[in-house]
């Protein structure tokens, strides 16, 4: 087996370390909304349209009774609503209440501001380049 050379460390420890300040972004940007981090992720996962709790439970990775938990606080709070899965009658997807949709662009919108003002010293090169690295690494997770 190869020994991990210091360049190896060095990216696996910046990655540990942006995940970890992204974090605790999500945590700054969703207390001000009244939500924990994972219900503002739950909700920006949601912009891209309703979703079935198997995809959401992947998405998010949480089991799923935790993922019902918090959809039952979500929904209660009226930001989220159970529909039916127009494939599987037995299923219900999740969908965004018109609230939910408000609050999930809040969310987003504040997240994605403290990335821009985090980033705003880089070029638009080497912006480019660490969007087209990072979707490469999610991509083969």
């Amino acid at each position: 087996m190869a020994t991990k050379t210091a360049v190896d460390a060095d990216l696996a420890g910046a990655l540990v370390q942006t995940m970890h300040v992204l974090q605790d972004l999500y945590a700054e940007t969703s207390r001000p909304l009244g939500l924990t981090p994972q219900q503002a992720h739950l909700l920006c996962v949601l912009l891209g349209g309703p979703l079935g709790m198997t995809e959401l439970s992947r998405i998010l990775s949480i089991e799923r009774s935790s993922l019902t938990s918090m959809v039952d606080r979500l929904e209660r709070r009226d930001l989220v609503a159970r529909i039916p899965d127009p494939k599987d009658r037995r299923a219900c997807q999740i969908e965004l209440t018109t609230a939910g949709l408000q609050q999930a662009h809040e969310a987003h919108d504040a997240f994605t501001q403290r990335i821009e003002a985090l980033t705003a010293d880089l070029s638009s090169t080497a912006r480019r380049t660490l969007a087209t690295t990072l979707t490469g690494i999610v991509a083969r997770a």
